[in-house]
């Protein structure tokens, strides 16, 4: 029997549970903070348990990784580094989601010494995009053909028919996340020139995709898209680009939140301050005003624009209080959010994951996409959960079967993760189309 630890219990680990405590040679402990969340994940299966868990805990966190045969880390990204090392000091595989830090990286040598395989970037963006890319790169290079242009981009909406507010978002996991991820900075190959784009600028920089079965999406930069050129050995690309999509519109609507400033995490007192009040002190001007028209003078937009109507629907110009004694702009932002626009539970989200690819093979020319649409379940699994954790599961599931002998720190581009881990996905109806058009 092995023994399987899962730190967190979080919106995207449901499918994670399920799928592992369906193989009878495991044995399944999810930690998590609120041991309740835990206990509803396992239910009463006979080879499932659920622990209170306190990740900055270093000896309860050192007794949890070292009676496990492998750890699925989902905490928050801060601690992987710290777990990690408890992996390698007890010999032990780790398999994570979230990107890869210099820090793990750095980890790779002791890992190979201890004989384990720390697998990062094991979930859907990153990891079926890492997967659904590197598959059509190969073989390309297998039929003596390189990659010019790659262009690659994810984004989590809700289903058509659940996209019924003027914001045409719902989360499916937790706000502060996408919120936070506004304040990044991008940078990109295009047409042979490199493209840094300040986070204060991050969507101006916008441009429309259309994907078959979806329709037209918005897209802006996903941070650092020039390491990808090695990551999956592009030595003859021109264009790399890994780009976020949206619905119409958003792009234009967090250009004005950023210009009024409601990303800023500097923490400050706002003990019975309304919502009104709190943007009229983001324009600058006084809470017995119209502080609609203020906000939309101080943007340079008409107060029925698009943008201010958004800002009204989700009740920024009430009077009512915002919860709290001390917060940050950011967290006043996130925290509405998620109050007024998360997924219902009868309600079905969408995974649209595009890749557009030039492929040439001396003087012929080809285009290749490969396109995954993918919905979640109704009353069921979110397509974020399914996507994020199914691919950790399965890659679990390979390394504690022996499946997989690769040791050291990596992330899933090698042919021997990625061909079984499409293919089991496959089977629970995830599925990248591939299309090939000539040039």
């Amino acid at each position: 029997m092995k023994k399987v630890l899962l730190l967190g219990a979080g919106m995207v680990t449901r499918p994670i549970v399920n799928y592992l405590l369906g193989k009878e040679t495991v044995e399944l402990t999810v930690a998590s903070r609120t041991v309740s969340k835990a206990e509803a994940l396992v239910g009463d299966h006979p080879r499932g348990k659920a622990l209170p868990l306190n990740v900055k805990d270093d000896a309860e966190l050192e007794k949890l990784v070292s009676s496990h045969d492998l750890t699925i880390s989902l905490v928050p990204y801060a601690y992987h580094v710290k777990v990690a090392k408890l992996c390698i000091q007890y010999k032990k595989h780790m398999v994570t989601t979230s990107y890869i830090s210099p820090e793990m990286r750095a980890l790779d040598a002791e890992a190979k010494e201890a004989g384990v395989l720390i697998l990062n970037e094991l979930g859907v963006d990153p990891g079926i995009d890492h997967m659904s890319a590197m598959k059509i790169i190969h073989d390309v290079e297998r039929k003596s053909g390189k990659v010019t242009s790659f262009r690659s981009y994810c984004g989590g909406l809700p289903a058509p028919e659940a996209n019924d507010n003027p914001w045409g978002y719902k989360f499916s996991w937790a706000p502060r996340g996408v919120v936070l991820a506004a304040r990044n900075d991008g940078k990109f190959l295009w047409d042979g020139e490199i493209k840094e784009i300040p986070t204060e600028r991050l969507f101006h920089e916008n441009h429309i995709l259309t994907v078959e079965g979806v329709g037209d999406l918005e897209s802006y930069p996903n941070r650092d898209s020039m390491g990808y050129i090695d990551l999956y050995g592009l030595k003859d690309v021109k264009t790399m680009f890994r780009g976020t999509l949206r619905n119409v519109g958003w792009c234009k609507l967090w250009q004005q939140i950023k210009a009024l400033k409601m990303l800023e995490l500097d923490e400050w007192d706002i003990n019975g301050l309304t919502y009104k009040a709190y943007m009229a002190r983001l324009a600058g001007c006084q809470p017995a005003d119209d502080v609609k028209r203020k906000v939309a003078a101080f943007l340079n937009l008409p107060v029925d624009a698009p943008e201010i109507q958004k800002f009204e629907w989700l009740g920024l110009f009430e009077d009512t209080v915002i919860p709290g004694d001390r917060i940050t702009n950011l967290d006043v932002l996130s925290d509405l959010l998620q109050a007024k626009i998360m997924l219902g539970e009868n309600e079905r989200d969408m995974i649209v994951l595009h890749h557009e690819f030039v492929a040439e093979y001396g003087d012929k020319k080809e285009r290749i996409t490969s396109s995954m649409v993918d919905f979640g379940i109704e009353g069921g699994d979110t397509s974020m959960a399914r996507t994020v954790s199914l691919p950790a599961a399965i890659g679990t599931a390979m390394i504690l079967e022996g499946k997989i002998n690769i040791t050291g720190v990596h992330l899933p581009v090698q042919p021997e993760f990625y061909n079984p881990i499409l293919s089991e996905l496959e089977t629970m109806d995830i599925v990248c189309k591939e299309r090939t058009y000539p040039l």
